[in-house]
Formats: structure tokens, sequence, C-alpha cells
């Protein structure tokens, strides 16, 4: 998992609220087909997320609807999270990648958009939130531990992908995360 910045925590437990003075434009929810050229290029806005095909992206916008999410504002894709239910493991959501825009830091995006995803019919079995953050990603870890925190739910974590037997050097370790299990919040 990617992030490209950092998350606070949620006052009281419960769903992240709209931010004081925020723009009544803001628009939380599914992406649309329309939506993956934006997404692509927020995520290359957003360095060091690692970049996709335009095709990729495309995909998650229409077959992975149902598990992702953006933010808008004004028309502009603020913010991204993209992920699925892996087909072997139908009660875990595997978040694959947040992006957030600069002019929309400091607002609790990927923490919004989560749980506008767990909202969601496709989610009404989700127990566990799975992802992989490189040990260095401070703003990762900092955003699952404020996740965790939120969902009252343990964080445990363990060896996924190793840098030289699974990308052979070409990439840091990725960790994998596993956050629960938790209930739906009870806010959604």
């Amino acid at each position: 998992m990617e992030t490209a910045q950092s998350d606070r925590p949620a006052k009281g437990g419960g769903l992240p609220q709209k931010d004081a003075g925020e723009p009544s434009s803001l628009h939380i929810g599914p992406p649309l087909s329309e939506d993956g050229a934006a997404v692509h290029d927020l995520i290359a806005a957003c360095p060091p997320l690692d970049t996709n095909s335009l095709y990729m992206n495309l995909i998650q916008t229409t077959h992975f609807a149902d598990t992702c999410a953006l933010a808008k504002e004004d028309g502009e894709v603020i913010g991204w999270v993209s992920g699925h239910i892996p087909p072997n493991e139908p009660d875990v959501f595997f978040l694959w990648q947040v992006a957030v825009g600069e002019k929309a830091r400091g607002k609790r995006i990927p923490k919004r958009l989560v749980a506008d995803i767990f909202s969601r019919e496709a989610c009404r079995n989700v127990k566990y939130l799975k992802t992989t953050i490189t040990p260095d990603n401070e703003a990762s870890w900092g955003l699952f531990k404020s996740i965790a925190r939120w969902l009252d739910a343990p964080l445990n974590e363990s060896e996924f992908f190793d840098k030289e037997r699974h990308f052979k050097g070409r990439h840091d370790s990725e960790i994998l995360v596993t956050i629960g299990p938790f209930e739906r919040p009870a806010s959604l």
C-alpha cells in the first residue's frame, strides 16, 4: 500500500466528519469510468506513489468501482483509495493505494474514503482490512494506525513481499498489515 500523505485520527472514534470551513462542493463516492484518467493524473502527482497504466486505473474505476472511492472538489479528483475483496477472502478488504492531492491534505480524506467504501453493500461481510506497507513509509504507518484506532481493532504485521526474493532488489520489502477483526462502524 502506498500513501502520499498522513492523516489525523478522528476524534472520538466514529466516522470522520467534514471539517469546519470545508467547501460544500466536496463529494466522496464510487468512481465512474470517466474518472480513470483523472485518477491516473492524481497518482502521478503524488510521488513516491507507484504509477500503474492508465488502463489499470480504468479497470479500477469500472470493474472495482464498488471497492474504490474518490473525492472530488468542484469536479476535480483530489483523493483516491483503491482496493478489492480477494476472491478467497470474502471478509477482507485489501487496500491497494491511497492518493491525496496537495490542496486536499489535512481534511482526513483517506479515512473518509475508507469509511465510504465500508458503508457499501459490497463490504457488508468485511471484518478485516489488509494492506502492505514498506518499512520506511511513515505516512502509511500513521494512517493505518489511525484507522485501527478508529475501528477499535488490533493491527498486526507480517512479512509479505521480500525485497530480494519477490522484487529481485527492485523494490523495498512490503509488510502485510492486517487490521481486525472489527465490526462495521455503527455510524455508517
